[in-house]
């Protein structure tokens, strides 16, 4: 494996069916900050995938699972070389409770820890740690359900009063779920020596109904992780509401796949809102601008963000929205291929995304084609915005 170049470089162990959220978003919000994020899984090479697992509370006395997307690996495990590494990242799911029974993994581990340097572990992703003896006389804390083996591992246990909880002890950085990712991620980018410059932006973002699950928990908990005040509304729905994603996901069919994905919550009433109060404006992509372009309220409120020449950025299917405003004439942007058309009959210049990862930037206007850009996406609306991550 060659020489990191980038200033700071993280090794994320994956593996299947680790908690989607939890691998993605440090995966693709670290990216979009300038950090190099090496994702590896024994067994496995680069361009091989892992599956992932969506889990979630459902009501019921546990939380509930169901498949995820496809997470693409861009490292191979048998290539790694420790000393290139300024952090490791364990997200949790199931994909621990076999890694923690696998020799290499946990010689890794050890060998990482030897060095001092920082280890980020979330929800389950602790009982690798435990496995790899390096939990004694440490506090940390996880998932509830893991307590009661932490605290036979020699775990110094800080029970969570909430799904949000993070623990740090010295360069040991433990989250309880994906619902603590802002704090997390916040905690592990001090490590890496990061300053955050230009936060306490407000930022808007525009939900519906199976919009798709990464275009939203992405750029939302990576921009929350940059202490700005993030809301996240829907038309007739109020904060605390839900609404539920879809996973869209490419498997070698014509066109992209759809499953269920996490529920997310809603964090502002939209009948509320006063564009004028937020620096910028943000709009998934998946189903719901499919119906969200119809509704007045809603084509309101771009215009209002547009004519103020406020930041906006969108992704995949987000344009349809814009189309329908009728913002996009004279502009240059991208978008999933499916929306060409909605795209160039709207006045606008397309840009070919190609690769499919590559977004743009025209005046106020950032725009790309699916998640898989989100480095990219979230880098350019943080130079419209004037935030930064310096090390």
């Amino acid at each position: 494996m060659a020489t990191c170049r980038a200033k700071r470089c993280v090794l994320l162990l994956c593996g299947d069916y680790m908690e989607d959220w939890e691998a993605m978003v440090p995966f693709q919000a670290l990216q979009a900050y300038g950090v190099a994020v090496d994702a590896v899984c024994p067994g496995k090479e680069a361009g091989d995938v892992c599956r992932t697992a969506i889990l979630q509370s459902c009501g019921h006395q546990t939380y509930g699972e169901w498949r995820g997307h496809n997470f693409k690996l861009n490292a191979s495990f048998d290539e790694i070389e420790l000393e290139n590494y300024d952090a490791l990242v364990i997200p949790g799911g199931r994909a621990p409770e076999y890694l923690a029974a696998n020799g290499s993994v946990v010689d890794l581990v050890r060998k990482f820890s030897e060095t001092g340097k920082t280890i980020a572990s979330i929800c389950h992703g602790q009982l690798i740690l435990a496995a790899a003896d390096y939990l004694k006389g440490r506090k940390c804390t996880a998932y509830q359900s893991l307590g009661p083996v932490l605290v036979d591992a020699g775990a110094s246990w800080v029970q969570p009063q909430t799904l949000a909880d993070c623990v740090v002890d010295g360069n040991l950085i433990t989250g309880t779920s994906y619902q603590g990712h802002s704090e997390y991620i916040r905690h592990l980018v001090k490590a890496l020596g990061g300053t955050i410059i230009g936060s306490g932006k407000r930022i808007l973002f525009l939900c519906g109904d199976f919009m798709e699950d990464y275009e939203i928990a992405v750029p939302f908990q990576s921009l929350e992780a940059l202490q700005c005040h993030v809301d996240a509304v829907c038309p007739n729905k109020n904060a605390g509401d839900i609404c539920p994603t879809a996973v869209h996901d490419f498997e070698g069919d014509q066109t992209y796949t759809e499953k269920p994905g996490h529920n997310f919550k809603l964090t502002a009433n939209f009948q509320d809102i006063d564009a004028s109060t937020y620096d910028a404006l943000v709009i998934p992509g998946g189903r719901a601008p499919e119906y969200l372009q119809l509704n007045p309220k809603v084509i309101a409120l771009v215009k209002q963000f547009m004519d103020s020449g406020k930041p906006i950025a969108s992704v995949c299917l987000g344009h349809l929205i814009l189309s329908a405003a009728g913002v996009l004439k004279g502009k240059k942007c991208t978008a999933y291929p499916t929306v060409k058309l909605n795209v160039v009959l709207s006045g606008a210049t397309w840009l070919e995304p190609d690769p499919i990862d590559h977004c743009f930037t025209d005046g106020n206007l950032i725009t790309g084609a699916t998640w898989q850009g989100h480095p990219e996406f979230i880098s350019q609306f943080m130079a419209l915005l004037g935030i930064s991550v310096v090390f």
